[in-house]
């Protein structure tokens, strides 16, 4: 647990090395460094942030939906999206409005990714997604389909949720109430409401986005891995 702690410190250590040096590698960029830095400390920050809520949220029993999308969104969406769109754009000079137009498409797209990831992990073909089915279950985190399962099941599917998950045996019972409760499904409307949200937000920039951006949503939330 040590090394892993150091390793991280170590990685975080090497991402401004390699920011500085990009930079250094490209000097009509030098002007722009001053905002793409104030994005990239901000990357930082939020990951940290999301990755603590993540960290408490599996000592707690339940966690709303909201909640559970709060982690999503700063443990993922911002920090996989959002602000390296950002730091991209400031890069190229872009001011505020492109900038801010970035974030409309960033956050959802960003959120039904990590979304997608979730539903891959539970109900993914291990062949293809390279990690073993169940992971999150097993670890007992809060997802936003385990949030969805708490809000139509009975009193005997949420007692299954306490006994269970967090454990490896109960991962096939609880990816089953997950599927038969309709939170995967839930999840699945979720993915497509977001989806739609930035495609819109993606014209609203225009073609040039669209030929740009386009791709990576449907990487992003169709993909099975």
């Amino acid at each position: 647990m040590s090394a892993a702690v150091l390793i991280g410190d170590l990685m975080l250590s090497w991402c401004d090395e390699m920011l500085t040096t990009a930079i250094l590698d490209s000097p009509s960029m030098s002007e722009h460094i001053g905002r793409a830095r104030t994005y990239f400390d901000l990357c930082k920050t939020e990951v940290v942030a999301g990755q603590f809520l993540d960290v408490v949220g599996q000592t707690r029993q339940t966690v709303s939906w909201d909640e559970a999308m709060t982690v999503v969104r700063y443990k993922s969406a911002k920090y996989t999206v959002e602000r390296p769109l950002h730091i991209g754009a400031a890069l190229a000079g872009a001011d505020d409005q492109p900038i801010d137009a970035l974030s409309a498409v960033a956050l959802p797209l960003g959120e039904a990714f990590q979304l997608r990831d979730d539903v891959l992990g539970v109900f993914g073909d291990p062949a293809v997604t390279g990690k073993p089915a169940g992971d999150d279950l097993r670890e007992g985190k809060r997802t936003v389909l385990i949030a969805r399962a708490h809000e139509p099941t009975d009193d005997a599917g949420r007692q299954l949720l306490r006994d269970s998950l967090g454990t490896a045996e109960g991962v096939p019972a609880v990816a089953d109430l997950i599927r038969s409760c309709g939170a995967l499904e839930a999840v699945e409307h979720d993915i497509s409401a977001l989806e739609a949200a930035a495609d819109a937000a993606i014209d609203a920039l225009g073609p040039a986005a669209r030929d740009v951006l386009g791709p990576l949503a449907l990487t992003a939330t169709r993909r099975s891995r």
